[in-house]
């Protein structure tokens, strides 16, 4: 007998009945909560793993150049300091100590020039150049007053001559003695230049710019000055940036010699002259150079070399920064030919027949002077 297929009901037609909801399925230990959802998953871009490690080179290079550079400056500013303070420690740089005279509100450096470097130079051992370099401590102003060295002094315990002969008598301190008492201004500290320093100091700043101004419209011409030394010094009015043997040569030439010209005045040319290349040097000298291990090593050795000072080393740099805190118009260039357009000075011959200086006031009367140069003190 055949069974007749009886038709099985179609399951996805709806009948009418409301289908229960999905449950969850139960996990034995889990407890039930609401339903999570999925969350995105991002990933950490190779780009910016790129870049930190990118990042952090950099900082180490950088690191690894302040170290370099550090320690090149502090090697040769120790060398330098072992030259010029006899100690290369470092902490007596950093740890800096009040200046003599801040009371005061000045501060007096005596700079003197001689040619120690050139034994065969007439006057070799006397001073060549006198400078008075004051500094006012609260203004950032100061002055440069030349001294002659034709001056006809009182110098103690040894009589009467011109003042360039006093430090062959007496040294640095006799020299400081003869200034404070004519002058009648403190000296808190004093330099011994060799002239050589100028050389070597303008060379390592890569030239400076001076502005000739003679009386001359051709300029200066000095042929004294030796083929062997870069002479004869010839050099045309008006601004111009000269090498360190040509500084050298402008702050020793006075035109003396048969066939000179520009100088008019002599010594006191030769005189504004040093002025002249010792304020080109102020200006182009800043801590940024000081400071820079490619040009301080030169610098600093040239200093160190050809200069003795009784400056301490603690007081070198405070000493350093207040002279570089005076802008260059700000420092002023005297001499006692035009000090606040006068004359101080007279020729005068002494008993031994020499030509040399005295004040207009006379032999030793340098009142005149000290009042003309108060206002300057202020």
């Amino acid at each position: 007998m055949i069974k007749k297929k009886t038709s099985q009901p179609n399951r996805a037609v709806q009948t009418g009945r409301t289908l229960p909801p999905i449950t969850r399925s139960y996990t034995p230990g889990r407890k039930p909560g609401p339903a999570r959802t999925a969350e995105p998953i991002f990933e950490t871009p190779k780009r910016r793993s790129w870049f930190k490690r990118l990042l952090l080179s950099v900082l180490i290079v950088i690191l690894a150049l302040v170290v370099v550079v550090g320690a090149w400056d502090a090697r040769n500013i120790s060398a330098a300091s072992r030259k010029m303070f006899g100690s290369g420690n470092l902490f007596s740089l950093i740890n800096s100590s009040s200046l003599k005279g801040t009371n005061n509100g000045r501060v007096n450096v005596l700079l003197v020039g001689y040619s120690v470097d050139d034994p065969g130079h007439p006057g070799a051992s006397l001073t060549d150049s006198i400078l008075l370099l004051s500094m006012s401590t609260t203004s950032k102003t100061g002055y440069m007053l030349s001294i002659p060295r034709d001056l006809y002094v009182n110098i103690p315990g040894f009589g009467h001559a011109k003042i360039n002969e006093a430090y062959n008598d007496g040294g640095m301190s006799l020299l400081e003695q003869v200034v404070t008492n004519d002058f009648q201004v403190p000296i808190d500290y004093y330099a011994l230049i060799n002239y050589a320093s100028v050389r070597d100091t303008v060379n390592a700043l890569g030239g400076i710019t001076v502005n000739i101004q003679s009386q001359d419209p051709r300029g200066l011409y000095d042929p004294n000055i030796s083929p062997v030394d870069g002479g004869p010094l010839l050099l045309p009015n008006g601004p111009q940036t000269i090498n360190g043997q040509t500084a050298l040569n402008l702050t020793r030439a006075r035109g003396d010699a048969s066939g000179s010209y520009g100088f008019a005045q002599a010594d006191f040319d030769r005189t504004q002259h040093q002025r002249q290349v010792l304020a080109a040097i102020k200006d182009k000298l800043s801590w940024k150079i000081v400071l820079n291990p490619r040009k301080n090593g030169q610098i600093l050795n040239a200093v160190a070399t050809n200069v003795k000072t009784d400056v301490q080393a603690s007081e070198a740099r405070p000493l350093f920064g207040l002279f570089n805190s005076i802008p260059t118009a700000s420092l002023q260039s005297l001499n006692l030919r035009s000090l606040n357009n006068v004359n101080y000075l007279s020729s005068y011959t002494t008993p031994y027949g020499q030509s040399a200086l005295i004040p207009t006031a006379g032999v030793d009367d340098y009142s005149q002077i000290i009042s003309g140069l108060n206002s300057f003190n202020q």
